[in-house]
């Protein structure tokens, strides 16, 4: 089967014939920077042949197409029915929209959520400013940048600073908690240096601390029991930074299911379900929640193109605690993304 001239599928489609995946992905290359998780958004390639290996069968061809600058070259020269998308592109505040916006432009379908979707949910505050009219409770928040001079204004306290647009904790670390102006000043101003990018000031919701996968589209949408961190060290600030997801065996557990009111479950996950439908996500998103001391849910942040790192990442974490294999858990992605687009294949 080939793609027309435009990189879409004939109208014959044979459900038979073998689908053509590509897998477009961003690697660790090890680059040593003055910022230690400069590359904690890409994956390795270990996770990559994971998916591989999960998709490949009698019925699917799969081709690795890493995401520099010579994808669209490559997209070109390597006719795919279907990419299954797990890159995170390059630079820029819109950089998880590169990929997506080239594979529209292409007109070739993809798994997971459009590059409007992912520049929302990756600039925090915009994502938080949306939810905020669809009565989505968030913790109060603030955006600094280089220039901004209202510091020295008040600001409720303790209070988290993390760069706006950036995942997988990078730039939390563990002391990234500013209890006073000072503290504030010293965060935001080196954190600014450090990531070149706007830093996020966000009151600190003292509480248990959820994750919760979605999968799925329309009226089939799966929301898996939420899953709980909980810190085997009782500090007074405990914040899933970048070094605790790091040694993550020594210094958390999950546990899910959790020992969690029904109540404020139910809410969790009707809070689940209306973010993952208010942002028009795709397939699959992994959404964060804190409870206040009042046990109220309150979203954090969402993450629409969630890690698939077998072992390590959330949401297969998650999955597998709710009784799917990490296997059935990536071919459930694809046929996700099959559906939506029409795509008779069988996998």
């Amino acid at each position: 089967m080939e793609n027309d001239a435009n990189g879409s599928l004939g109208d014959e489609a044979d459900p038979y014939s073998k689908l053509r995946v590509g897998i477009t992905y961003n690697l660790k290359k090890g680059i040593r920077t003055e910022v230690i998780d400069a590359e904690a958004e890409y994956d390795s390639i270990d996770t990559v042949l994971a998916i591989k290996n999960a998709l490949e069968c009698d019925n699917c061809h799969i081709e690795l197409m890493e995401a520099d600058t010579d994808l669209p070259k490559r997209l070109k020269e390597t006719p795919v029915d279907i990419v299954f998308n797990i890159a995170e592109g390059l630079k820029g505040r819109g950089r998880e929209a590169e990929v997506p916006a080239v594979l529209n432009m292409f007109n070739i379908p993809f798994t997971g959520s459009d590059e409007t979707t992912l520049c929302l949910a990756l600039d925090k505050a915009l994502c938080k400013r949306v939810l905020s009219t669809y009565r989505i409770r968030t913790p109060k928040y603030r955006v600094f940048t280089k220039d901004d001079n209202r510091l020295n204004t008040n600001f409720s306290f303790p209070c988290i600073v993390k760069p706006n647009a950036e995942g997988s904790s990078k730039g939390i670390s563990d002391i990234c908690i500013a209890t006073n102006k000072e503290e504030l000043k010293t965060l935001v101003t080196d954190n600014i240096k450090a990531y070149g990018q706007d830093m996020l000031v966000e009151e600190y919701i003292d509480g248990r601390e959820f994750t919760v996968g979605v999968l799925g589209n329309g009226d089939d949408v799966h929301v898996f029991s939420p899953m709980e961190i909980i810190y085997l060290k009782k500090n007074k600030f405990n914040i899933y930074s970048f070094n605790v997801k790091q040694d993550y065996k020594k210094l958390i557990r999950y546990e899910c299911p959790s020992k969690l009111d029904p109540d404020i479950e139910e809410e969790m996950v009707f809070m689940a379900k209306k973010i993952f439908k208010v942002l028009s996500c795709h397939d699959f998103s992994r959404i964060d929640f804190r409870l206040n001391s009042e046990g109220k849910p309150y979203f954090i942040e969402i993450n629409p193109l969630p890690g698939l790192a077998p072992g390590y990442s959330d949401f297969p974490m998650l999955a597998e605690f709710c009784g799917m294999d990490y296997v059935t858990l990536v071919r459930s992605i694809l046929r996700n993304a099959l559906h939506r687009n029409g795509l008779p294949f069988q996998i």
